[in-house]
């Protein structure tokens, strides 16, 4: 009920309606300036006048109380001060008005069946009669609890003066939980319609744990492992820039004073993720373009190289094939450029061709679509007939120099050029690499001709031009081989079994699980790279795999004409390192599925190493052959539709009969 000097009576609970907008007032303020009276009234109702005076003392109204709960309490003087101005709110939704139902039925839930007097009401309660608020201001559920208790109910004093023999003080807690539940129903109801109802202050009863930063799971840690070149991050961050960058984390959440975890701040690299954060620094810098091996922030220096390749190991595929001059190229290529073997396909694919189609074009589109869209062509070249193509996945071609490339003619008479080497090069980070594709005479007695092939090739071979020799000490200038940290030189060299047709076949039929030991003690090439004659300071891998000349065109037999040729390996793979055991040959074969030419074609996979660089050296920035990686990619997409469609097709016309 409401008396006419706008004060509510409630079972020994008072509160204050504003008249501007029913907003609730400050009732330490306003009761500091006002004088409480005591009704006599048997119905336990506390009735409040206005005061005759604002200066009134507190101490007057203090004498009103009973002495326990005087003795329990401990007020604080407040400075009197003028009302709020009423603040317009936005319309609570659908959803916050639900949140706040509900909010309110659980809170009278738990102040009428909590037994042990620990609801946050309670609580609330209890802790603002016994004490001082810790911080802050009080609240207005905590001053009014705290007036009602000074203004209490003669059922409060009575209480009070049977507290000593029946234990005073679980009574008075009981008669002040009584008010708190009535004083939040009376705060729910229409007194605080139009104003945001403040809940009070839930101080807890003894100081709470302390909270560790890192609230990470051992997980979470061990999934985001912070890579060495990233461990002065948080250091730096926090003495330089003040405050975590918000590239890293959310701004919102540290400004909001949410714990957030080391992890998610020093991991700037992930284990899944090969993209780091780039220091302003690190931007700065221009010592690497001095040509430092070290120098932070060098685009081939030591730091990127260990980013891509930490064992400092890339995986490079080389292959062979003299495709006899077919106009047809092999529809499928999987067999040879992606062997099931090795799990993982390789960093760079370079393969040479001799006799190659005419359409050059449409080989280069075959092995783009083949290898997919993580490939770009990096170089490709020709001479005549002989074509090399290098690939290389696309987060590579960066680290790359220049592409250079020349040509060696080797029988001049010739109009088509189909005898002579090809050879490429470049600097993949700091190390240099020579890829050259030869067809040498062919004929089983000219062993002669084609060590002249051999040596006219690495004399005429004008490499490098314009990249710089990563070490001149150890180069010659009559061997472009020495020029060069790695070399890769494969092709047909045409040589070939010196033993009789019926001979070689015996020995195959009598080792058809591939153990061909006893055909390569005829070998020429291996008689010859012993004696020294010929690629000095070259190696080659154990051969496991039947000879790769001369087959029927489509068939897996040799050779059935009236020629009769006798089987040979006539297209090899070798390779030379200035440095000891930078190569290791991991696999070398051939492909007896493509049957297109009388030659098989052979490859062979390697692990190479590979050195940090320096940045002042012409770099090839990127570039490929970009309308050749659209052409195979569209190729590839176009291909797959017209599978299913033809799968599609097969199913839907089928025909089932009965017999």
């Amino acid at each position: 009920m409401s008396t006419p000097n706008g004060f509510l009576q409630h079972s020994g609970t008072c509160v204050t309606q504003s008249t501007e907008g029913g907003a609730v007032q400050d009732l330490h303020a306003k009761k500091a300036g006002k004088a409480a009276k005591k009704e006599a009234s048997g119905n336990g109702v506390l009735t409040f006048e206005d005061p005759p005076s604002v200066g009134t003392s507190l101490n007057e109204t203090l004498k009103l109380l009973p002495n326990e709960l005087k003795a329990n309490m401990k007020i604080k003087l407040v400075t009197p001060r003028p009302p709020r101005k009423p603040q317009l709110e936005r319309a609570a939704s659908l959803d916050e008005k639900s949140w706040r139902r509900w909010r309110r039925l659980r809170t009278s839930q738990e102040s009428l069946t909590d037994p042990n007097e620990t609801s946050s009401s309670n609580g609330s309660l209890q802790e603002a009669s016994l004490s001082p608020p810790i911080r802050g201001r009080a609240s207005p559920c905590q001053q009014c609890c705290q007036q009602n208790s000074s203004h209490s109910s003669p059922d409060a004093s009575e209480a009070g003066s049977m507290g000593k023999s029946r234990g005073g003080t679980s009574d008075l807690g009981k008669r002040a939980s009584e008010i708190s539940s009535a004083f939040g129903g009376l705060l729910r109801g229409k007194a605080f319609a139009g104003g945001k109802p403040r809940l009070a202050q839930i101080m807890p009863a003894r100081p709470l744990p302390p909270m560790e930063l890192n609230v990470a799971s051992h997980t979470l840690r061990t999934a985001n492992r912070i890579d060495s070149d990233c461990v002065d991050y948080r250091h730096y961050s926090q003495h330089k820039l003040g405050r975590v960058s918000g590239s890293l984390s959310d701004t919102r959440l540290h400004g909001n004073g949410m714990v957030y975890d080391n992890s998610s701040t020093d991991s700037m690299k992930s284990t899944f993720s090969l993209l780091t954060p780039i220091r302003s620094k690190d931007v700065r810098s221009r010592s690497y373009l001095e040509g430092s091996l070290l120098a932070s922030g060098a685009l081939l220096g030591a730091e990127e190289l260990s980013r891509y390749f930490p064992d400092r190991n890339i995986g490079i595929f080389v292959a062979t094939w003299n495709m006899q001059g077919q106009k047809v190229c092999a529809l499928n290529l999987d067999d040879f450029l992606l062997p099931t073997d090795p799990d993982y396909a390789q960093d760079m694919y370079v393969i040479g061709v001799q006799e190659g189609c005419p359409d050059r074009r449409e080989w280069e589109i075959r092995l783009q679509e083949t290898l997919g869209p993580h490939y770009v062509m990096l170089y490709s070249a020709a001479h005549g007939v002989l074509y090399m193509s290098v690939f290389i996945r696309r987060d590579l071609i960066w680290f790359c120099s220049e592409v250079e490339y020349a040509t060696v003619t080797t029988r001049i008479v010739s109009q088509i050029k189909t005898k002579g080497a090809l050879g490429i090069c470049f600097t993949f980070f700091g190390t240099s690499f020579l890829f050259i594709t030869s067809h040498f005479t062919s004929g089983d007695s000219k062993v002669n001709e084609r060590k002249l092939d051999y040596n006219k090739t690495i004399q005429a071979l004008t490499l490098p031009k314009n990249v710089p020799d990563t070490n001149p000490y150890r180069s010659s200038s009559s061997d472009v081989t020495t020029r060069f940290d790695e070399v890769f030189w494969f092709g047909d060299f045409n040589f070939r079994l010196n033993k009789d047709r019926e001979t070689v076949d015996s020995i195959l039929n009598q080792n058809p699980e591939a153990d061909v030991s006893k055909l390569l003690v005829y070998d020429q090439l291996t008689s010859e790279m012993s004696r020294g004659s010929i690629f000095k300071g070259f190696q080659e891998a154990d051969i496991h795999f039947r000879p790769s000349y001369k087959f029927d065109i489509g068939k897996d037999s040799y050779d059935t004409t009236s020629k009769q040729r006798t089987p040979s390996y006539t297209d090899r793979v070798v390779y030379r390192s200035r440095y000891r055991d930078d190569i290791h040959a991991v696999k070398y074969s051939s492909c007896p599925v493509i049957k297109t030419s009388d030659h098989r074609p052979v490859f062979a996979l390697f692990r190479v190493k590979v050195r940090p660089g320096r940045d002042n050296i012409p770099l090839a920035a990127g570039q490929f052959d970009r309308e050749l990686y659209l052409m195979g990619i569209k190729r590839r997409i176009t291909r797959e539709l017209q599978k299913r469609q033809e799968q599609k097709d097969q199913k839907s016309s089928s025909v089932c009969s009965v017999s």
